[in-house]
């Protein structure tokens, strides 16, 4: 792809209004990071231990390693992006041609190598952070599409809704699928899971090329623009203060939410299945043993969380952003630390408790995303420049980085607390299951609380906005 000068969005009316179509394929090229992102929730490192027999420490290092990579490629992407020129736009290229590799390296993350812990170890490291830079090919130009498809605030307002709602969409379906093809080999779980990363890896590609076909980037060369090195892009991105707010506000919620995922595949075979009561019938459903609950548990959190995305960005045009995020947090803590209490005949409540906590699950993926236009126009403000790549780079660089802590936590409470992947359920040591259950309730809890400190001072206001934006249009009137 070739390099030009910086661009700026063009100069249509602020006005600008999408059509259905536009924003259904916008919202589309979620689709296939959700699927990828919540199956390794859930679902990688209980995957790496039980199925790959890798030892939980191990596990969780591979995933370490990949984020200091991820460090570095996420930026470098999104500096790239901002200097692509082709016929098709910068952003949209990516999509297309990234969206096979995508696909195929999520597939070959599923496969279980005939080699050692030392052989393995080294398989699935260098998969994962081939799959991870194939990630960040497709994603970070996918999220900083947002600001070339229209400058219309409300429109882009409307993109993340539905962007968002094919994000959880996704979310459940992902979930779903998988649990359903893995239950098809009941006694051959490998074959399960490469079956599923099979089916899941040639469905998460396709909605790139949707995405790319059904959207057409807005934008005009901006001849004049100096060019800007990529240290001093970083520099510049990392001296937005709001920006700083908005990185810890995404980073506390991602982590909370990929320490919870993580664990929670443990939480209900190994804590809800620990006593002889399967098979059981809850809430009128029957289950033979506890993975059965999985997919039932994915969908009330999920579901839950995909409604209330709507109810909460109508309330937050009412008390607005930080006050939604608070409300979202208290409700999500009451649902984490009661969970440590939860007892292992009470499965029917762990489902309703997973029904109130996607209310709160819902802010983080609302509130920290909404507020990234507010950080980008004040650094146009201040700067001159639009460089939604690099911001953008940076959050999705913060959303795996959450996925790989949350994981490498995981996998080093269990390892530290003597979890066994060879021991059924009911056999583990009370230390393991210990560990599981401060996962699954305090440590999140923890994580929160740290997400509302930051929420209480972010600085960025309704009205502070609509200063920023009578200044830039002030600005770009002048001769």
């Amino acid at each position: 792809m070739a390099n030009t000068a910086a661009r700026a969005p063009s100069t249509a009316p602020a006005s600008e209004r999408l059509s259905l179509p536009t924003k259904l394929a916008f919202g589309a090229g979620d689709l296939g990071p959700a699927i990828a992102t919540i199956i390794a929730s859930f679902f990688q490192l209980f995957f790496l231990t039980t199925i790959a027999g890798l030892p939980p420490g191990l596990a969780g290092t591979i995933l370490l390693i990949v984020k200091i990579w991820d460090a570095i490629n996420d930026p470098i992407i999104g500096w790239m992006t901002d200097r692509t020129n082709t016929r098709w736009g910068r952003r949209r290229p990516w999509l297309l041609f990234g969206a096979a590799p995508f696909g195929l390296l999520f597939f070959l993350q599923w496969v279980v190598p005939p080699l050692g812990d030392i052989g393995m170890f080294i398989y699935y490291l260098v998969i994962a952070l081939l799959f991870d830079t194939a990630f960040t090919i497709v994603n970070v130009p996918y999220t900083a599409l947002t600001p070339e498809l229209t400058r219309d605030y409300d429109e882009r307002t409307a993109l993340n809704s539905f962007r968002f709602a094919f994000s959880i969409g996704g979310s459940i379906v992902g979930g779903i699928l998988h649990q359903v093809i893995v239950g098809m080999f009941p006694g051959d779980p490998q074959t399960g899971y490469l079956v599923s990363g099979a089916v899941v890896g040639t469905l998460i590609a396709l909605p790139f090329l949707w995405c790319f076909a059904g959207t057409r980037e807005r934008y005009e060369p901006e001849p004049d623009a100096a060019e800007i090195g990529l240290l001093d892009q970083i520099r510049y991105v990392f001296s937005n203060r709001p920006f700083l707010f908005v990185v810890g506000i995404y980073m506390f919620s991602w982590l909370a939410v990929q320490v919870t995922s993580a664990v929670l595949t443990f939480f209900i075979v190994f804590w809800l299945g620990s006593v002889p009561q399967f098979p059981v019938t809850v809430l009128g459903l029957s289950f033979r043993q506890a993975a059965d609950i999985i997919p039932l548990m994915l969908f009330a959190v999920q579901g839950s969380a995909l409604v209330f995305l709507f109810i909460w960005s109508a309330v937050s045009r009412r008390i607005g952003k930080k006050a939604v995020y608070m409300v979202g947090s208290l409700i999500w803590i009451g649902v984490q630390s009661f969970l440590f209490f939860l007892q292992p005949e009470q499965i029917g409540l762990a489902i309703i408790l997973g029904v109130v906590a996607g209310a709160g699950i819902a802010t983080a993926y609302l509130i920290p995303w909404s507020m990234m236009p507010d950080v980008i126009e004040l650094d146009e403000l201040e700067t001159g420049q639009r460089r939604e790549g690099m911001f953008y780079g940076f959050m999705v660089l913060l959303q795996k980085l959450g996925l790989a802590l949350g994981l490498f936590l995981v996998g080093q409470a269990l390892q530290v607390s003597g979890f066994n992947q060879d021991l059924a359920a009911g056999q583990q040591p009370a230390a393991a299951l210990t560990a599981i259950r401060l996962m699954i309730g305090p440590v999140p809890t923890v994580i929160l609380i740290c997400g509302m400190v930051l929420t209480a001072f972010y600085p960025i206001t309704k009205q502070k906005h609509e200063e920023i934006l009578a200044q830039l249009a002030a600005k770009k009137a002048a001769p």
